[in-house]
């Protein structure tokens, strides 16, 4: 099969990368589903057309894609405004405005936190103003409304809703305003924003069937923006994936697979870590050893890679081979223990290029280790059956390509060009 011949739904992408980004912080999960829904329930009011509406929607889900810290994350849920939340908005713009799938989003996120007074004063059309601004009131309801989330709800609607319309004609468009505090006069309004209602529609939007299908190509594209959003996570990854993915290309290609299935392996890569977007930060960052509970929760998050692609048309096997990449034959790894029959050797490529990369990367307990350090733990690893004796070997036997893979430096501009 050709790489042409292969597809995936996009909007269900777009709902990974909501989950994953949804990930950051900890403490709520559904934060871009309560914004697209709320968005959604807002453009059809207004009158917006049924692409357009499912355009908007798309883009509460995708709002914040340029978030990956914690800090940032709790700046953005626990301050009405923020001077520095230009800066994950900037970042949503770079990581969309060239991938043509989703281009027409870059701009909404780069003035989705832009106040509506400041916002005419731009020169961009009055279509990104509207929708830009669209999605910047429904954020905001979202993180005014997140505190008295649960059966108390609705004792709290009046004061929610007071607080968004005294931002009426400043923050946002006053059309907006009295849009908002009309739909939201029903109680159901409210309810639907319940996590266990939210994901639930969000699963029914998912599995319409009526979204674009993107190729195999631009699922690439896209998976180097998942790739780039986990690696911001923490300075100690800073292209990690990206480095992992250049490794686990050169294995498959040593080890002889087709060019479809080299992309496939590669892309895998470039997701293998986005579950590490729950992980707080201060234990990625963590300057001695972890804890037994931080170790549980590290051995967390090939689990959520899974849970985050596993139900994405098209990505099916690409998810198992992303989440493999810490279980071995032996079955001492994590989190699923498959049998030696059951570990597909792509993961086991990818088990090898994350080992090796990491073990050249500065972390924060250790400097970077030499290329002659770095092959003789993979023989180490190899030899306990940690790691697989062949693709080992295929490394070893091409070291110096290996090793200056790992260690490439490569803008922004450059991953996503």
């Amino acid at each position: 099969m050709s790489a042409a011949n292969i597809t995936v739904d996009l909007r269900q992408m777009i709902l990974a990368i909501e989950n994953a980004v949804s990930l950051v912080g900890m403490n709520d999960t559904n934060h871009g589903k309560r914004v697209g829904y709320i968005a959604l329930q807002m453009s059809q009011f207004l009158g917006f057309s049924r692409a357009e509406t499912f355009f908007i929607y798309e883009l509460g889900l995708l709002h914040d894609c340029g978030v990956s810290s914690d800090t940032v994350h709790s700046h953005l849920a626990n301050l009405f405004d923020w001077e520095m939340s230009d800066i994950h908005c900037h970042i949503g713009y770079d990581l969309l405005h060239k991938f043509k799938p989703l281009e027409r989003m870059a701009l909404p996120i780069l003035y989705h936190h832009t106040p509506w007074v400041d916002l005419q004063k731009q020169s961009i059309s009055p279509f990104n103003k509207r929708v830009a601004n669209l999605i910047f009131i429904a954020d905001r309801i979202d993180i005014t409304a997140a505190p008295h989330y649960g059966p108390n709800i609705l004792l709290h609607v009046d004061s929610i809703k007071k607080s968004i319309a005294e931002k009426q004609g400043t923050y946002f468009n006053p059309e907006f305003v009295e849009v908002f505090l009309k739909i939201s006069i029903p109680e159901a309004f409210w309810l639907a924003l319940e996590n266990r209602h939210i994901e639930r529609f969000a699963w029914a939007m998912g599995g319409r069937g009526d979204s674009d299908r993107i190729t195999l190509t631009d699922l690439k594209q896209l998976a180097k923006i998942f790739a780039y959003i986990v690696d911001q996570k923490s300075p100690f990854t800073a292209q990690h994936s990206y480095s992992v993915a250049l490794i686990s290309r050169r294995i498959a290609e040593l080890y002889g697979f087709s060019d479809t299935e080299t992309i496939k392996i590669e892309v895998a890569a470039y997701l293998h870590d986005i579950g590490k977007l729950h992980i707080p930060d201060n234990i990625l960052d963590k300057n001695g050893p972890l804890s037994p509970t931080e170790r549980a929760i590290i051995n967390q998050h090939s689990y959520e890679t899974y849970e985050i692609l596993r139900l994405v048309s098209g990505l099916e096997e690409i998810a198992l081979w992303a989440s493999y990449h810490h279980d071995n034959d032996l079955g001492t790894g994590y989190p699923f223990h498959p049998t030696k029959e059951a570990l597909p050797i792509p993961a086991k490529i990818i088990a090898v290029a994350d080992v090796f990369q990491a073990l050249l990367q500065d972390r924060p307990y250790r400097k970077g280790m030499t290329l002659e350090e770095a092959v003789g733990i993979l023989e180490e690893m190899k030899n306990k059956g940690k790691l697989d004796s062949e693709i080992v070997s295929l490394v070893q036997n091409d070291a110096e390509h290996c090793f200056n893979l790992a260690r490439m430096e490569i803008s922004l501009e450059e991953l996503l060009g």
